[in-house]
């Protein structure tokens, strides 16, 4: 599941030309991250192949016009002045179209779990150690809130650099100190991502009934908030409020040129993602 998350989230997170020139070769980088995680073998690799190949088409003919349809809406939305209703409109339309993807995968996911042994489940083990480490580093657990705070303004300082290129002094120093009042949550979500690991791997323990098994996957990948501690949960939908404000209020800070150029940068999806859903005949009649 991890695969889609660069195409889901890139209108969020990424640039046109990821999209661009990533999206073609998901497979090769789906299969890469499956197997970094699970260390699969050869019979596994190349059945995970033909399935993701499957649902890389459906994803692209079947997915792809409605993230264009999706995208043009937001820049809509943009162009007429963005508000709270509009940036909480964008983070829950990611997040349905994302639900859609995993439940269409859910089924492949479970007859390729089925196949995974105890020792690729060690070697899982050893990578979510891994990534568990790196989160922590990435968003400073380990130091004072101070140091949280001011690394959580750098990160959306350079998420709204991505999308608007230079920003003056005034601009980015209002911008971090917005992003450092936001509500420090990421020891919570690290302890939340610790609970769905635990509860995986319960689920793992669980294969002795192939349908079974798929019914239970198929609700732990698309219910990820159930089991959430009450606090988590009220302390992630403040963050998730007071972070579209901030996103409304950045916007509202913006010079018309730098909105001109988040604009054009929706439109650039756009672009890229109407080439990407052609089907090859119409991909052939276009280019005559």
């Amino acid at each position: 599941m991890r695969a889609w998350a660069p195409v889901l989230c890139a209108v969020l997170l990424a640039g046109c030309s990821t999209i661009r020139i990533g999206y073609p070769h998901l497979d090769t980088y789906a299969s890469w991250t499956v197997d970094e995680y699970f260390d699969l073998d050869p019979q596994q690799k190349d059945e995970f192949r033909k399935r993701f190949a499957r649902l890389h088409a459906w994803h692209r003919y079947e997915q792809l016009p409605d993230y264009v349809e999706f995208l043009a809406q937001t820049k809509a939305r943009l162009k007429r002045g963005f508000t709270r209703e509009d940036a909480l409109w964008v983070t829950e339309g990611v997040m349905q179209r994302y639900r859609i993807a995993v439940g269409h995968a859910a089924g492949d996911a479970a007859a390729l779990l089925m196949t995974v042994t105890p020792e690729q489940l060690d070697k899982l083990k050893q990578r979510w150690d891994k990534v568990n480490r790196r989160f922590n580093r990435e968003y400073r657990l380990g130091e004072n809130v101070a140091e949280q705070r001011r690394a959580t303004g750098r990160r959306v300082l350079a998420r709204i650099r991505d999308w608007v290129g230079h920003l003056d002094d005034a601009q980015e120093r209002r911008i971090l100190a917005w992003g450092a009042e936001l509500p420090l949550m990421h020891a919570a979500r690290h302890q939340d991502r610790m609970r769905r690991q635990r509860e995986f791997l319960q689920l793992m323990a669980q294969r002795d009934d192939p349908a079974r098994f798929a019914a239970r996957l198929r609700h732990f990948l698309l219910n990820w908030e159930e089991g959430r501690d009450p606090a988590y949960h009220k302390l992630f939908n403040e963050w998730t409020i007071q972070q579209a404000d901030l996103y409304v209020a950045v916007y509202h800070l913006l010079l018309p040129h730098q909105r001109a150029a988040v604009v054009d940068q929706v439109q650039g999806y756009i672009d890229d993602l109407t080439r990407l859903a052609r089907r090859p005949a119409a991909q052939a009649t276009a280019e005559r």
